[in-house]
């Protein structure tokens, strides 16, 4: 059988750079490190991935960074896994438990059916730990020092939500989404809509638009090509 032959774009200035962010890392964390490899000053990133996630982040070099905003636009898709009968004040695994319910029995056929009724334009309530703004201050610092935060919501797009795996207590996703969806609020909704609480214990960005796994460099690819060609800032 003849293997496909992968086309990564090329790392040159200017352009706009797929990555895989790797789990633990910040998108500002692979920011200041392609902007240190590079030795670019202008590098900046279209759409956080949370620290615990992996996947596709788009950084966009010299002036590409231009691209920005168009690019934040592009739809998203991302598998998660969700942890059910349990909520953490984060929704994510890096959280304090601070609800626990017990998990009720439910079918594959009803999990598909719940699935459903989030597919299209919806209203989330923003998560306490966010980077949205209420009267100017950061919400995720409010809740860092135990202030009370504002219920804030936001519309999102759905584009599709997929079952792939249900194994009680845990359900894993795929979904396609449009410009500021919280996969860790829908996860929260979801798991509301079942019955009982639940929360992201996994998640991976497998795609925004054309790019894919397939097109995303590593950081360790980025340091070995850098280093062998280095780049000039146009």
């Amino acid at each position: 059988m003849k293997l496909l032959t992968v086309n990564k774009p090329p790392i040159q200035s200017d352009t706009v750079l797929p990555v895989w962010k790797p789990a633990g890392w910040t998108s500002f964390d692979v920011v200041n490190k392609i902007r240190r490899v590079t030795r670019i000053r202008k590098v900046g990133h279209a759409g956080t991935l949370d620290p615990f996630a992996t996947g596709i982040l788009l950084i966009c070099l010299g002036r590409a960074t231009k691209q920005v905003n168009q690019l934040m636009n592009l739809e998203k898709e991302y598998e998660a896994v969700i942890e059910l009968g349990k909520e953490t004040d984060t929704l994510d695994p890096e959280g304090t438990v601070v609800a626990e319910q017990p998990v009720p029995p439910i079918s594959e056929e009803r999990v598909k059916a719940v699935l459903q009724q989030f597919v299209g334009e919806i209203e989330q309530e923003i998560p306490a730990f966010s980077a949205a703004k209420f009267q100017g201050k950061r919400l995720y610092k409010m809740a860092r020092k135990g202030q009370e935060t504002p219920k804030l919501f936001k519309t999102v797009h759905i584009y599709s939500l997929e079952l792939l795996a249900f194994k009680p207590p845990e359900l894993t996703v795929r979904t396609v989404c449009g410009r500021g969806t919280y996969v860790r609020a829908l996860a929260r909704d979801i798991a509301r809509a079942l019955g009982t609480v639940g929360y992201v214990k996994e998640l991976v960005r497998t795609r925004v638009g054309p790019y894919t796994r397939q097109d995303a460099y590593t950081i360790e690819e980025i340091v070995a090509q850098v280093q062998k060609e280095p780049l000039k800032e146009s």
